[in-house]
């Protein structure tokens, strides 16, 4: 892994506008704060794992750095350049080197297009300048490095399981060589089994090309396996972000304590004595969050305080950070 950061995130908002449920079309409409205030730095050849309830926000993060959604505020820099203001063009140009892979497999898939046309579609985008010769012969390349068999290049879509599927989405996301691919849930719709053949394949395709990723899932488990970082999200913001073995040895947030303690154990005596911190309540609604800190109404050691400061994502003496007044 490189110390040259290549992306940075700095204060990353993404609020959406929701009208009221409200039969008078004066009813004011209210913000939903999908994303409010995300920061992180990624180095090349770095994996971040990022972690968090459904409805945390991940996902919306992950669209809002390819600008697939526009974000409200905040700066994302890539190798250098701010890109708060990039143009159609601009942005078209960076997809080349930030490419994504999805959580559905399957209908991320054009099911008009055989697995050759579907992976070769990036490099007719960024490479317009590439033969057809050349673009099939790294079509077959890349297949074969995904573990998909030559002869499966005029096969479509429907015609595989769930994990081909995904590897076909692998291939088409890396045919371009990117720098940095960002995971969203990738093995989340995938058996056990399936899914540490997925994650040992990605492990060994940036360990050969040098990627960095950003790996979004809620398996905490799979993403001790190939994470360096971990960054624990809840209700739109970061809670903790620190190294992998420094997080799962020694949680300093709440709510990361309490999600590893849901985390199974695969030996049965520890299993049995282990406490699972189970929070009480359900995740608060992004579009009316409590006040201070966001976690304060399911947080087992919250103070008053905790209602009246809004805790800042701060550093502590080992280098990790978090977002919360009593760590």
């Amino acid at each position: 892994m490189s110390e040259r950061t290549i992306l940075s995130v700095r204060d990353v908002q993404v609020h959406f506008r929701v009208k009221a449920k409200s039969r008078l079309p004066w009813a004011p409409s209210r913000t939903l704060k999908a994303v409010d205030g995300v920061s992180f730095d990624l180095k090349a050849g770095e994996t971040l794992g990022v972690v968090g309830e459904s409805g945390c926000g991940k996902s919306t993060l992950s669209r809002a750095i390819l600008n697939l959604i526009p974000a409200t505020h905040g700066e994302i820099v890539w190798m250098g350049e701010d890109l708060s203001g990039a143009s159609t063009r601009e942005w078209h140009d960076v997809r080349r080197d930030i490419q994504m892979i999805f959580q559905d497999p399957l209908a991320s898939l054009d099911p008009r297009m055989t697995v050759g046309q579907i992976i070769a579609e990036p490099l007719r985008e960024h490479r317009p300048g590439m033969s057809k010769d050349e673009t099939m012969q790294r079509v077959r390349a890349m297949m074969e490095k995904v573990g998909l068999r030559d002869q499966m290049i005029n096969r479509y879509a429907h015609e595989f399981s769930g994990g081909q599927c995904q590897r076909i989405g692998i291939a088409r996301a890396l045919v371009v060589e990117p720098k940095l691919v960002v995971c969203d849930e990738p093995v989340s719709a995938l058996d056990v089994s399936i899914q540490a053949q997925i994650v040992n394949l990605l492990k060994s395709l940036q360990a050969e090309m040098g990627l960095a990723l950003i790996f979004i899932a809620h398996d905490l488990a799979v993403v001790k396996h190939i994470s360096d970082r971990v960054m624990v999200m809840y209700l739109g913001r970061v809670m903790e972000l620190a190294g992998k073995q420094s997080l799962y040895d020694a949680p300093r947030h709440p709510y990361t304590r309490a999600l590893l303690s849901a985390v199974p154990v695969p030996d049965p005596a520890i299993e049995r004595r282990k406490v699972v911190q189970i929070l009480s309540g359900d995740i608060p609604s992004p579009i009316d969050p409590p006040s201070g800190c966001v976690f304060r109404t399911r947080c087992p050691i919250a103070e008053a305080r905790c209602a009246q400061e809004v805790p800042a994502l701060r550093k502590l003496s080992d280098g990790a950070a978090a977002a919360c007044l009593l760590a």
